[in-house]
């Protein structure tokens, strides 16, 4: 008889010092069997059903929500996902004709009546009737701020292992397998929890450097070494949530015995409260590195990558600061590109059409900015419906968006010799196909702007002679003191 799997994703990193609120609107929604256009791509949601094609699954699909980082979600998002969850699974678990579920989430969603969406959503599934007897599995963002009751009422959620998100279809794919090794062998493993009090900004949790290198290694060294352990997770948290869970957390599958599991948590908590110090890096301001890039362009040691995580995107940043755009003009740097999320900006440029030449007001109109607008006359050099294919399946953004990329209406402007790429979508820049779809090639740039921390390495270290990451004004903020939390253990 084939294992009858319920499949459900949920997928939101979540800003909540933002102004905004992320609404319904802004989440892809794909319901029922909408959930099977996956197949094929390089989503965690595919590698889910790669695993229930292989074992022969017999998938109910239920519903998938996910959108770009952002504010605090709308309680309608999560009353949306439940209601339908609820209504086709409470029927099928109440007449035992479901054999497990898989779940597809990101670890650190706050909505606007839960700081814990995902371990509330885990609770009420445990709470339906029927559900005592049916394993849950799934997969989590190593992004994920994750809590007690998300990992204990659960069998088995795999998080990724890699910063950028190279293995996020990957890690789908072991949790699959996880859940089906559960329900071939009727063997239910235990979940461990542990938490050592640490919040590290997303600058200082790259798996290629430490402290998360050590950490990572430890942890598969754990797999290795104990046959009992299904899964050792390394969860380096979301610094911009306040909640009672944000932080570093660790977790761990067993099939053996409590204790011993316990102490390899143990050992995780006490190395990362010895080195913590290791994930706290704050770069140096942009005013500090400017000389030295134009001295690389001097040089001719080109493209130079300034990097800019106090707006990163991938970690809700609305993509519209300045700063970086201003010295590119204060200082005449030719050949330098920045991208800025401006659908105002963008339209103005659509209306005037391509060769036009007006005033633009250009970045800086979000509530969550931090900076004021850009002036200056500007000519507008293409446009285009701002739609791309990833050109590294295994980008990061893959594990956000799939292999589609929407950029919405989008409009290349030329600043003297500077070029400005407005975006109508805030959109990670995580694959060079976002520039080289709209007519730019990174490698004859002088200097390209990058609004991000650590996921564009995959993407940009390849065709990069030297990359800064620099301090600007923004909400994502590397200086975690300079942030107001009151619920989060700090």
């Amino acid at each position: 008889m084939k294992k009858r799997v319920l499949i459900a994703g949920l997928f939101h990193e979540t800003h909540t010092f933002l102004d905004q609120v992320t609404r319904l609107q802004d989440f892809q929604q794909l319901v029922g069997h909408e959930l099977f256009s996956a197949r094929g791509d390089s989503s965690p949601l595919a590698g889910a059903l790669q695993v229930a094609d292989e074992s022969a699954w017999s998938v109910i699909p239920v519903i998938d929500l996910r959108a770009t980082p952002g504010g605090i979600v709308a309680d309608e998002v999560v009353d949306l996902l439940w209601s339908e969850f609820e209504r086709v699974a409470s029927p099928l678990l109440a007449r035992d004709e479901v054999d497990g579920i898989f779940l597809v989430l990101h670890g650190a969603m706050v909505s606007q009546s839960l700081d814990d969406v995902e371990g509330e959503l885990i609770s009420r599934i445990r709470a339906l009737p029927g559900s005592q007897n049916v394993p849950i599995c799934g997969v989590l963002d190593l992004h994920g701020n994750i809590s007690q009751q998300t990992i204990e009422l659960s069998q088995g959620l795999v998080a990724y292992r890699c910063n950028p998100h190279t293995d996020a279809k990957d890690a789908a794919i072991q949790g699959a397998k996880l859940l089906d090794e559960i329900l071939e062998s009727r063997q239910w493993p235990t979940c461990l929890w542990a938490q050592p009090g640490i919040i590290w900004p997303p600058t200082g949790v790259a798996t290629d450097d430490d402290p998360m290198r050590s950490l990572e290694a430890m942890a598969r060294e754990i797999e290795v070494s104990d046959p009992n352990i299904a899964c050792v997770n390394v969860m380096a948290g979301f610094s911009f949530a306040d909640t009672a869970d944000t932080g570093v957390s660790f977790a761990i599958t067993t099939f053996g015995e409590r204790s011993a599991a316990e102490r390899h948590l143990e050992r995780l908590v006490e190395w990362s409260i010895a080195h913590r110090e290791l994930g706290n890096v704050v770069p140096p301001s942009l005013g500090s590195v400017i000389p030295k890039v134009l001295e690389h362009i001097s040089n001719g040691e080109t493209p130079v990558i300034l990097v800019e995580p106090a707006d990163n995107i991938g970690g809700g940043a609305p993509g519209d600061t300045t700063d970086i755009l201003r010295s590119f003009l204060d200082f005449k740097v030719d050949g330098s590109v920045a991208v800025i999320n401006d659908p105002y900006a963008a339209q103005q440029a659509k209306d005037l059409g391509v060769g036009g030449t007006r005033r633009f007001r250009i970045g800086g109109k979000s509530r969550d900015s931090f900076c004021q607008s850009i002036e200056a006359e500007a000519t507008v050099l293409s446009l285009s419906d701002g739609c791309f294919t990833l050109e590294d399946p295994q980008s990061h953004l893959a594990s956000m968006c799939g292999n589609h990329i929407d950029m919405g209406s989008c409009a290349l402007l030329a600043i003297g010799g500077i070029r400005v790429l407005l975006t109508s979508n805030k959109t990670p820049p995580f694959d060079l196909g976002q520039l080289r779809s709209q007519g730019i090639e990174p490698q004859e740039c002088s200097v390209i702007a990058v609004k991000a921390a650590v996921a564009h390495r995959r993407a940009y270290d390849p065709i990069t002679k030297v990359t800064y990451t620099v301090s600007t004004a923004g909400p994502c903020t590397s200086d975690l003191k300079a942030l107001p939390y009151r619920k989060a253990k700090t």
